[in-house]
This record gives C-alpha cells, structure tokens and sequence, in this order.
C-alpha cells in the first residue's frame, strides 16, 4: 500500500507527459487526483483492507504514522481541488503547451506523498529536493523574464537550504556515533566497521554502558534515532537541529530565509502558489517536525522550542513590515504565507495545546491560501496586471472572485467564524495559560499590524470601481475557475465551526506523539 501511494502519482505523471492532447491532457489531473485521494483514504481509514494496509517498508524507512497521516490527507484534499481548477485554468492558456506543467505536478504529489511517509533522514532529504526540482518548470510556466528569474532564485536559495539540512542530517547521524563512541569500549576482532560495512578485520568497539551488545554505529532511522535520543551527543544535536531548521526553514520560507517567495508567489499561476503555500511549505514543516521529536524524546526540546518561538515570531514581524502599503498582491500572499510559518513554529515551540493549534493551523492555512491564491490568479488574469493601481472594483468586474478574495482575507487574518480563527486561538490561549505573556501578546500585536497592512491593500483591489483606461479582456467568473475555490472555502468555514471527530483524534495522536518524551 505505502508503495502504492507513490507509485500511482508517478505512473500519472509518465501517462499525462505520453499524452498527445493538449486539450485533453489537463483532465488527467482531477482523474489521477481522485485515485490518490481514493488510496489515501484507504490508508488513513481505522480498518482498512488488508490488501490496503499501509505496513511498514523498506525495513521501516517508510511508514506512515499519525504525524504523517495528518499531512498526507491534508495533502491529498489539497491537491484534488486544485486539479479541479486546473483545466478551467489551462483552457484559457491554450496557447502554450501544458505537458511539462501537467507533469511536474503530478511530479510533485509523489515526492511530497515520499515525505510524509520518510522515516530515514536519506530518503526525506531525498524527497525534498526532489519536490523542488519536479515544481521549478511550473513557476516558469509564463515563460516570461520575471518568471524565469523567479524560477532560479527558488532554485538557487533552495539549494542552499537543502545543503545545510544535508550537514545537519551528518550532523545528526553523527551524534548517535559519538555517544557509542563515548562509552567504555571494548575492543576485539570482528567483521563489520563504524558504519556497519564490510571490513574484512580489524577492533570492533562494543559499548557495553550505553549500547549494550551493539556497535557504536551511526543511524539515519528516526525511530533509533528517538529511541537513543538521550544517549545522543548534546552539542552534535544542537548543530545538527540548528543546520536542519535553517535548511527546511529555506523550503518553508521562514525569514530570513524567506526571500525565494515573493518572486516565486508572485509569477507562479494560481493554482502552483497553492502547492507551493499549502504543500511544498508543510512537507517542509513536517521534515522539522521529525527532527523536534527527536530533540523532544531527549534533553534538548527545550532548546529547540527556544528556537523556533524566536524566529517564528521574526517571521511575523518581517511579514507584517513587508505587507504594510504592499503594492502587489500576489507578493502580498507571499508574504502572508512567511506570517503563517512563523505561526505554525512558534505553536510548536510554545508547546502543550499549542501544538494541536499549530497541526489544525496547518491544515486551515493551506486551504485558505486555496482561496487567496485561486481568486487572486482570476483578478489578475481579468485586469492583465497584479498592482493595486491597476486593479480597482474587483467586485463588480468579477463578482465571485473578488467576493472570495475578500473572504480569504478575512479569513487569513483570524476573523471568526474561519478555521484560522480557530488554530490560531488555540495557540495564544496556550501561550497564556503556559506564562509565555510576552510571546502571547507579541503574537496577537503582530496579527493586527498584519490585518491593517493586508487589508488595505484586498479593500484597494476589491472595492471602488474599475478604471476607464484599465482594459476589459474576455475573462469573466465561470463555473470551472470558481467552484473550486467555493469548496477551498467551504472548508474553510466547516473546520471554523466545526473539526469533523476523525480529524480532531488524528490531530491529537499528532500532537502526543510530538509531546511526548520517550
């Protein structure tokens, strides 16, 4: 079944690039979504076929546990909407050839679907830079200059990014070694080195303290990993998880390492910005997440929650600085999307409640930005422009996409009865009850410069009335471009008033198995 999962994406994305059609090549998409979705939720169902039960593979380097259930079906709804959209969208890019979109996309299911499902360092590393190559071609997907900017800044920045998540994964490895190395050894004749190859003879170190009838070796699976976790070398853990939440924090787009989204968000079509905000950035959230259990399950969460209530707080005060009087507003989204990080990790290093808040906020914030990203795409193809001296009176020259822009908005920022109101009152009503008044009150200060700095700039684009001279092309609001984003915001409103009882089990099996110390 776990081979399944991603198998199935990659045999669409090899039928949808043979396809001849360019008209009919975009309806692989909703097709190939509704099959993953199917075999999803088969996976993360209480009694599942046991031709369909996701059992551990590869000697347990994938497995899918409640952490990784989370992600995957958020993943998964997330996708399926927005290959819903997407052949409304491509049918009016007739113009150009969607086979390379078309493929990357389902490129890029199968190497998120891999992330949720790692629990070996090597192969999450893998899958994340692979999610990154698979998506560049749809950011360049206008073929203009900007795009093709936009496209190696994500390129570039997020190869750095990936190379430290690489030092750090050594890094992490490492400190496993150097705590066998630690103990008392005993040396003899055997067959296998520190690394568990081959060595013909040689010492063999035994550590009869800390791993007894084991040799000091280093690992790459989480769950030894967690299991050794306080028996690791303190200082190899600290720089290891600082390198992996630099690097990952590059992928999520945290500030300061934030600076590939505005261009990238901004050139994008609608419907890659959703992936982009909604799944690169999670797959991302949750590589940090595995490293937190392992500094949790020893000594060192303490020292990694300090971390990330420090820069995902700076990552909202950087989001609100850039979004106040912001011209651009598909930028503007960029932007947002670096608040939302800084939310999701400041949950996590607050701790407690917090961390369930920060896991629903995960999911809330990724189909909002379905909204936001989906609307915003249909305003800037109805006005042939993204600036707010151009764009004015969305709402009567395409009333639904301007009506869920606002909406989006409102929801984004916090305003009841939306599903970030939700998550994100659980995270400062965490932060309270805990004593942490200064991050509490800091993080509620930051989400009003937020809303002021992101309202002005939806009202500008959403009210008033179009400009003469602004000129009225053939797009207008339609079933294909719009339904999608009615059901992005149907979501929303549902888990605002009401978290379905499956979903709020599997966020709190997700939340203990990241609080709990082993």
């Amino acid at each position: 079944m776990i081979y399944g999962l991603i198998l199935f994406p990659l045999v669409m994305a090899a039928v949808t690039f043979t396809c001849p059609s360019n008209r009919w090549r975009p309806w692989l998409l909703p097709a190939g979504a509704l099959g993953h979705l199917a075999l999803v939720a088969l996976a993360l169902s209480p009694a599942p076929p046991l031709s369909f039960s996701p059992s551990p593979a590869l000697g347990g380097w994938l497995l899918l546990d409640a952490l990784g259930k989370v992600v995957l079906g958020f993943l998964s709804v997330l996708f399926f909407l927005c290959a819903l959209y997407a052949p409304g969208y491509l049918a009016l890019r007739s113009d150009r050839s969607n086979r390379v979109f078309c493929t990357s996309l389902f490129g890029g299911l199968a190497m998120m679907t891999l992330v949720t499902l790692s629990h070996h360092l090597g192969i999450m590393w893998v899958a994340m830079e692979a999610i990154t190559l698979v998506s560049a071609p749809s950011i360049y997907f206008n073929r203009s200059t900007r795009s093709l900017e936009a496209t190696w800044k994500y390129l570039l920045i997020g190869s750095v990014g990936i190379a430290l998540a690489l030092l750090g994964s050594f890094f992490l490895a490492y400190s496993s070694f150097k705590a066998g190395e630690s103990a008392h050894p005993v040396v003899g004749v055997g067959t296998v080195g520190l690394l568990g190859s081959p060595l013909g003879q040689g010492p063999l170190l035994a550590t009869t303290a800390l791993f007894p009838g084991r040799t000091p070796e280093s690992t790459l699976l989480f769950d030894e990993l967690i299991n050794d976790a306080p028996r690791l070398s303190a200082p190899w853990v600290h720089a290891a998880f600082v390198l992996l939440f630099i690097g990952y924090g590059t992928k999520m787009g945290l500030a300061p390492m934030h600076t590939w989204k505005p261009d990238a968000y901004g050139e994008a079509p609608g419907v890659v910005g959703t992936l982009l905000a909604g799944g690169v950035t999670s797959c991302a959230f949750l590589a940090i997440l595995r490293v937190y259990q392992i500094c949790q399950a020893g000594a060192e969460g303490e020292f990694a929650r300090e971390i990330m209530v420090f820069l995902g707080l700076f990552s909202m005060a950087v989001a609100a600085l850039f979004m106040v009087r912001q011209r651009d507003f598909k930028r503007m989204l960029a932007y947002s999307s670096v608040e939302h990080m800084g939310i999701l990790v400041l949950g996590i290093g607050i701790g407690g409640l917090a961390v369930y808040g920060a896991l629903l906020h995960l999911i809330n914030n990724g189909l909002t930005k379905g909204v936001l990203f989906l609307s915003s795409g249909n305003i800037h193809r109805a006005y042939g422009s993204k600036l707010t001296d151009d764009v004015r009176g969305a709402l009567k020259r395409v009333p639904l996409s301007g009506a869920l822009f606002l909406a989006g908005f409102l929801a984004i920022t916090g305003s009841p009865p939306f599903g970030p109101f939700v998550s994100e009152f659980t995270i400062v009503n965490a932060a309270i009850g805990n004593g942490q008044f200064l991050a509490g009150g800091l993080f509620l200060l930051l989400l009003c410069v937020v809303f002021i700095g992101m309202g002005s700039t939806v009202l500008t684009v959403v009210q008033g009335t179009p400009a003469a001279e602004t000129p009225r092309n053939a797009f207008h609001d339609s079933l294909s471009t719009g339904a999608p984003i009615v059901l992005f915001m149907a979501l929303v409103v549902l888990l605002g008033v009401y978290i379905p009882p499956p979903l709020e089990s599997l966020l709190r099996q997700a939340a203990a198995l990241l609080e709990a110390p082993r």
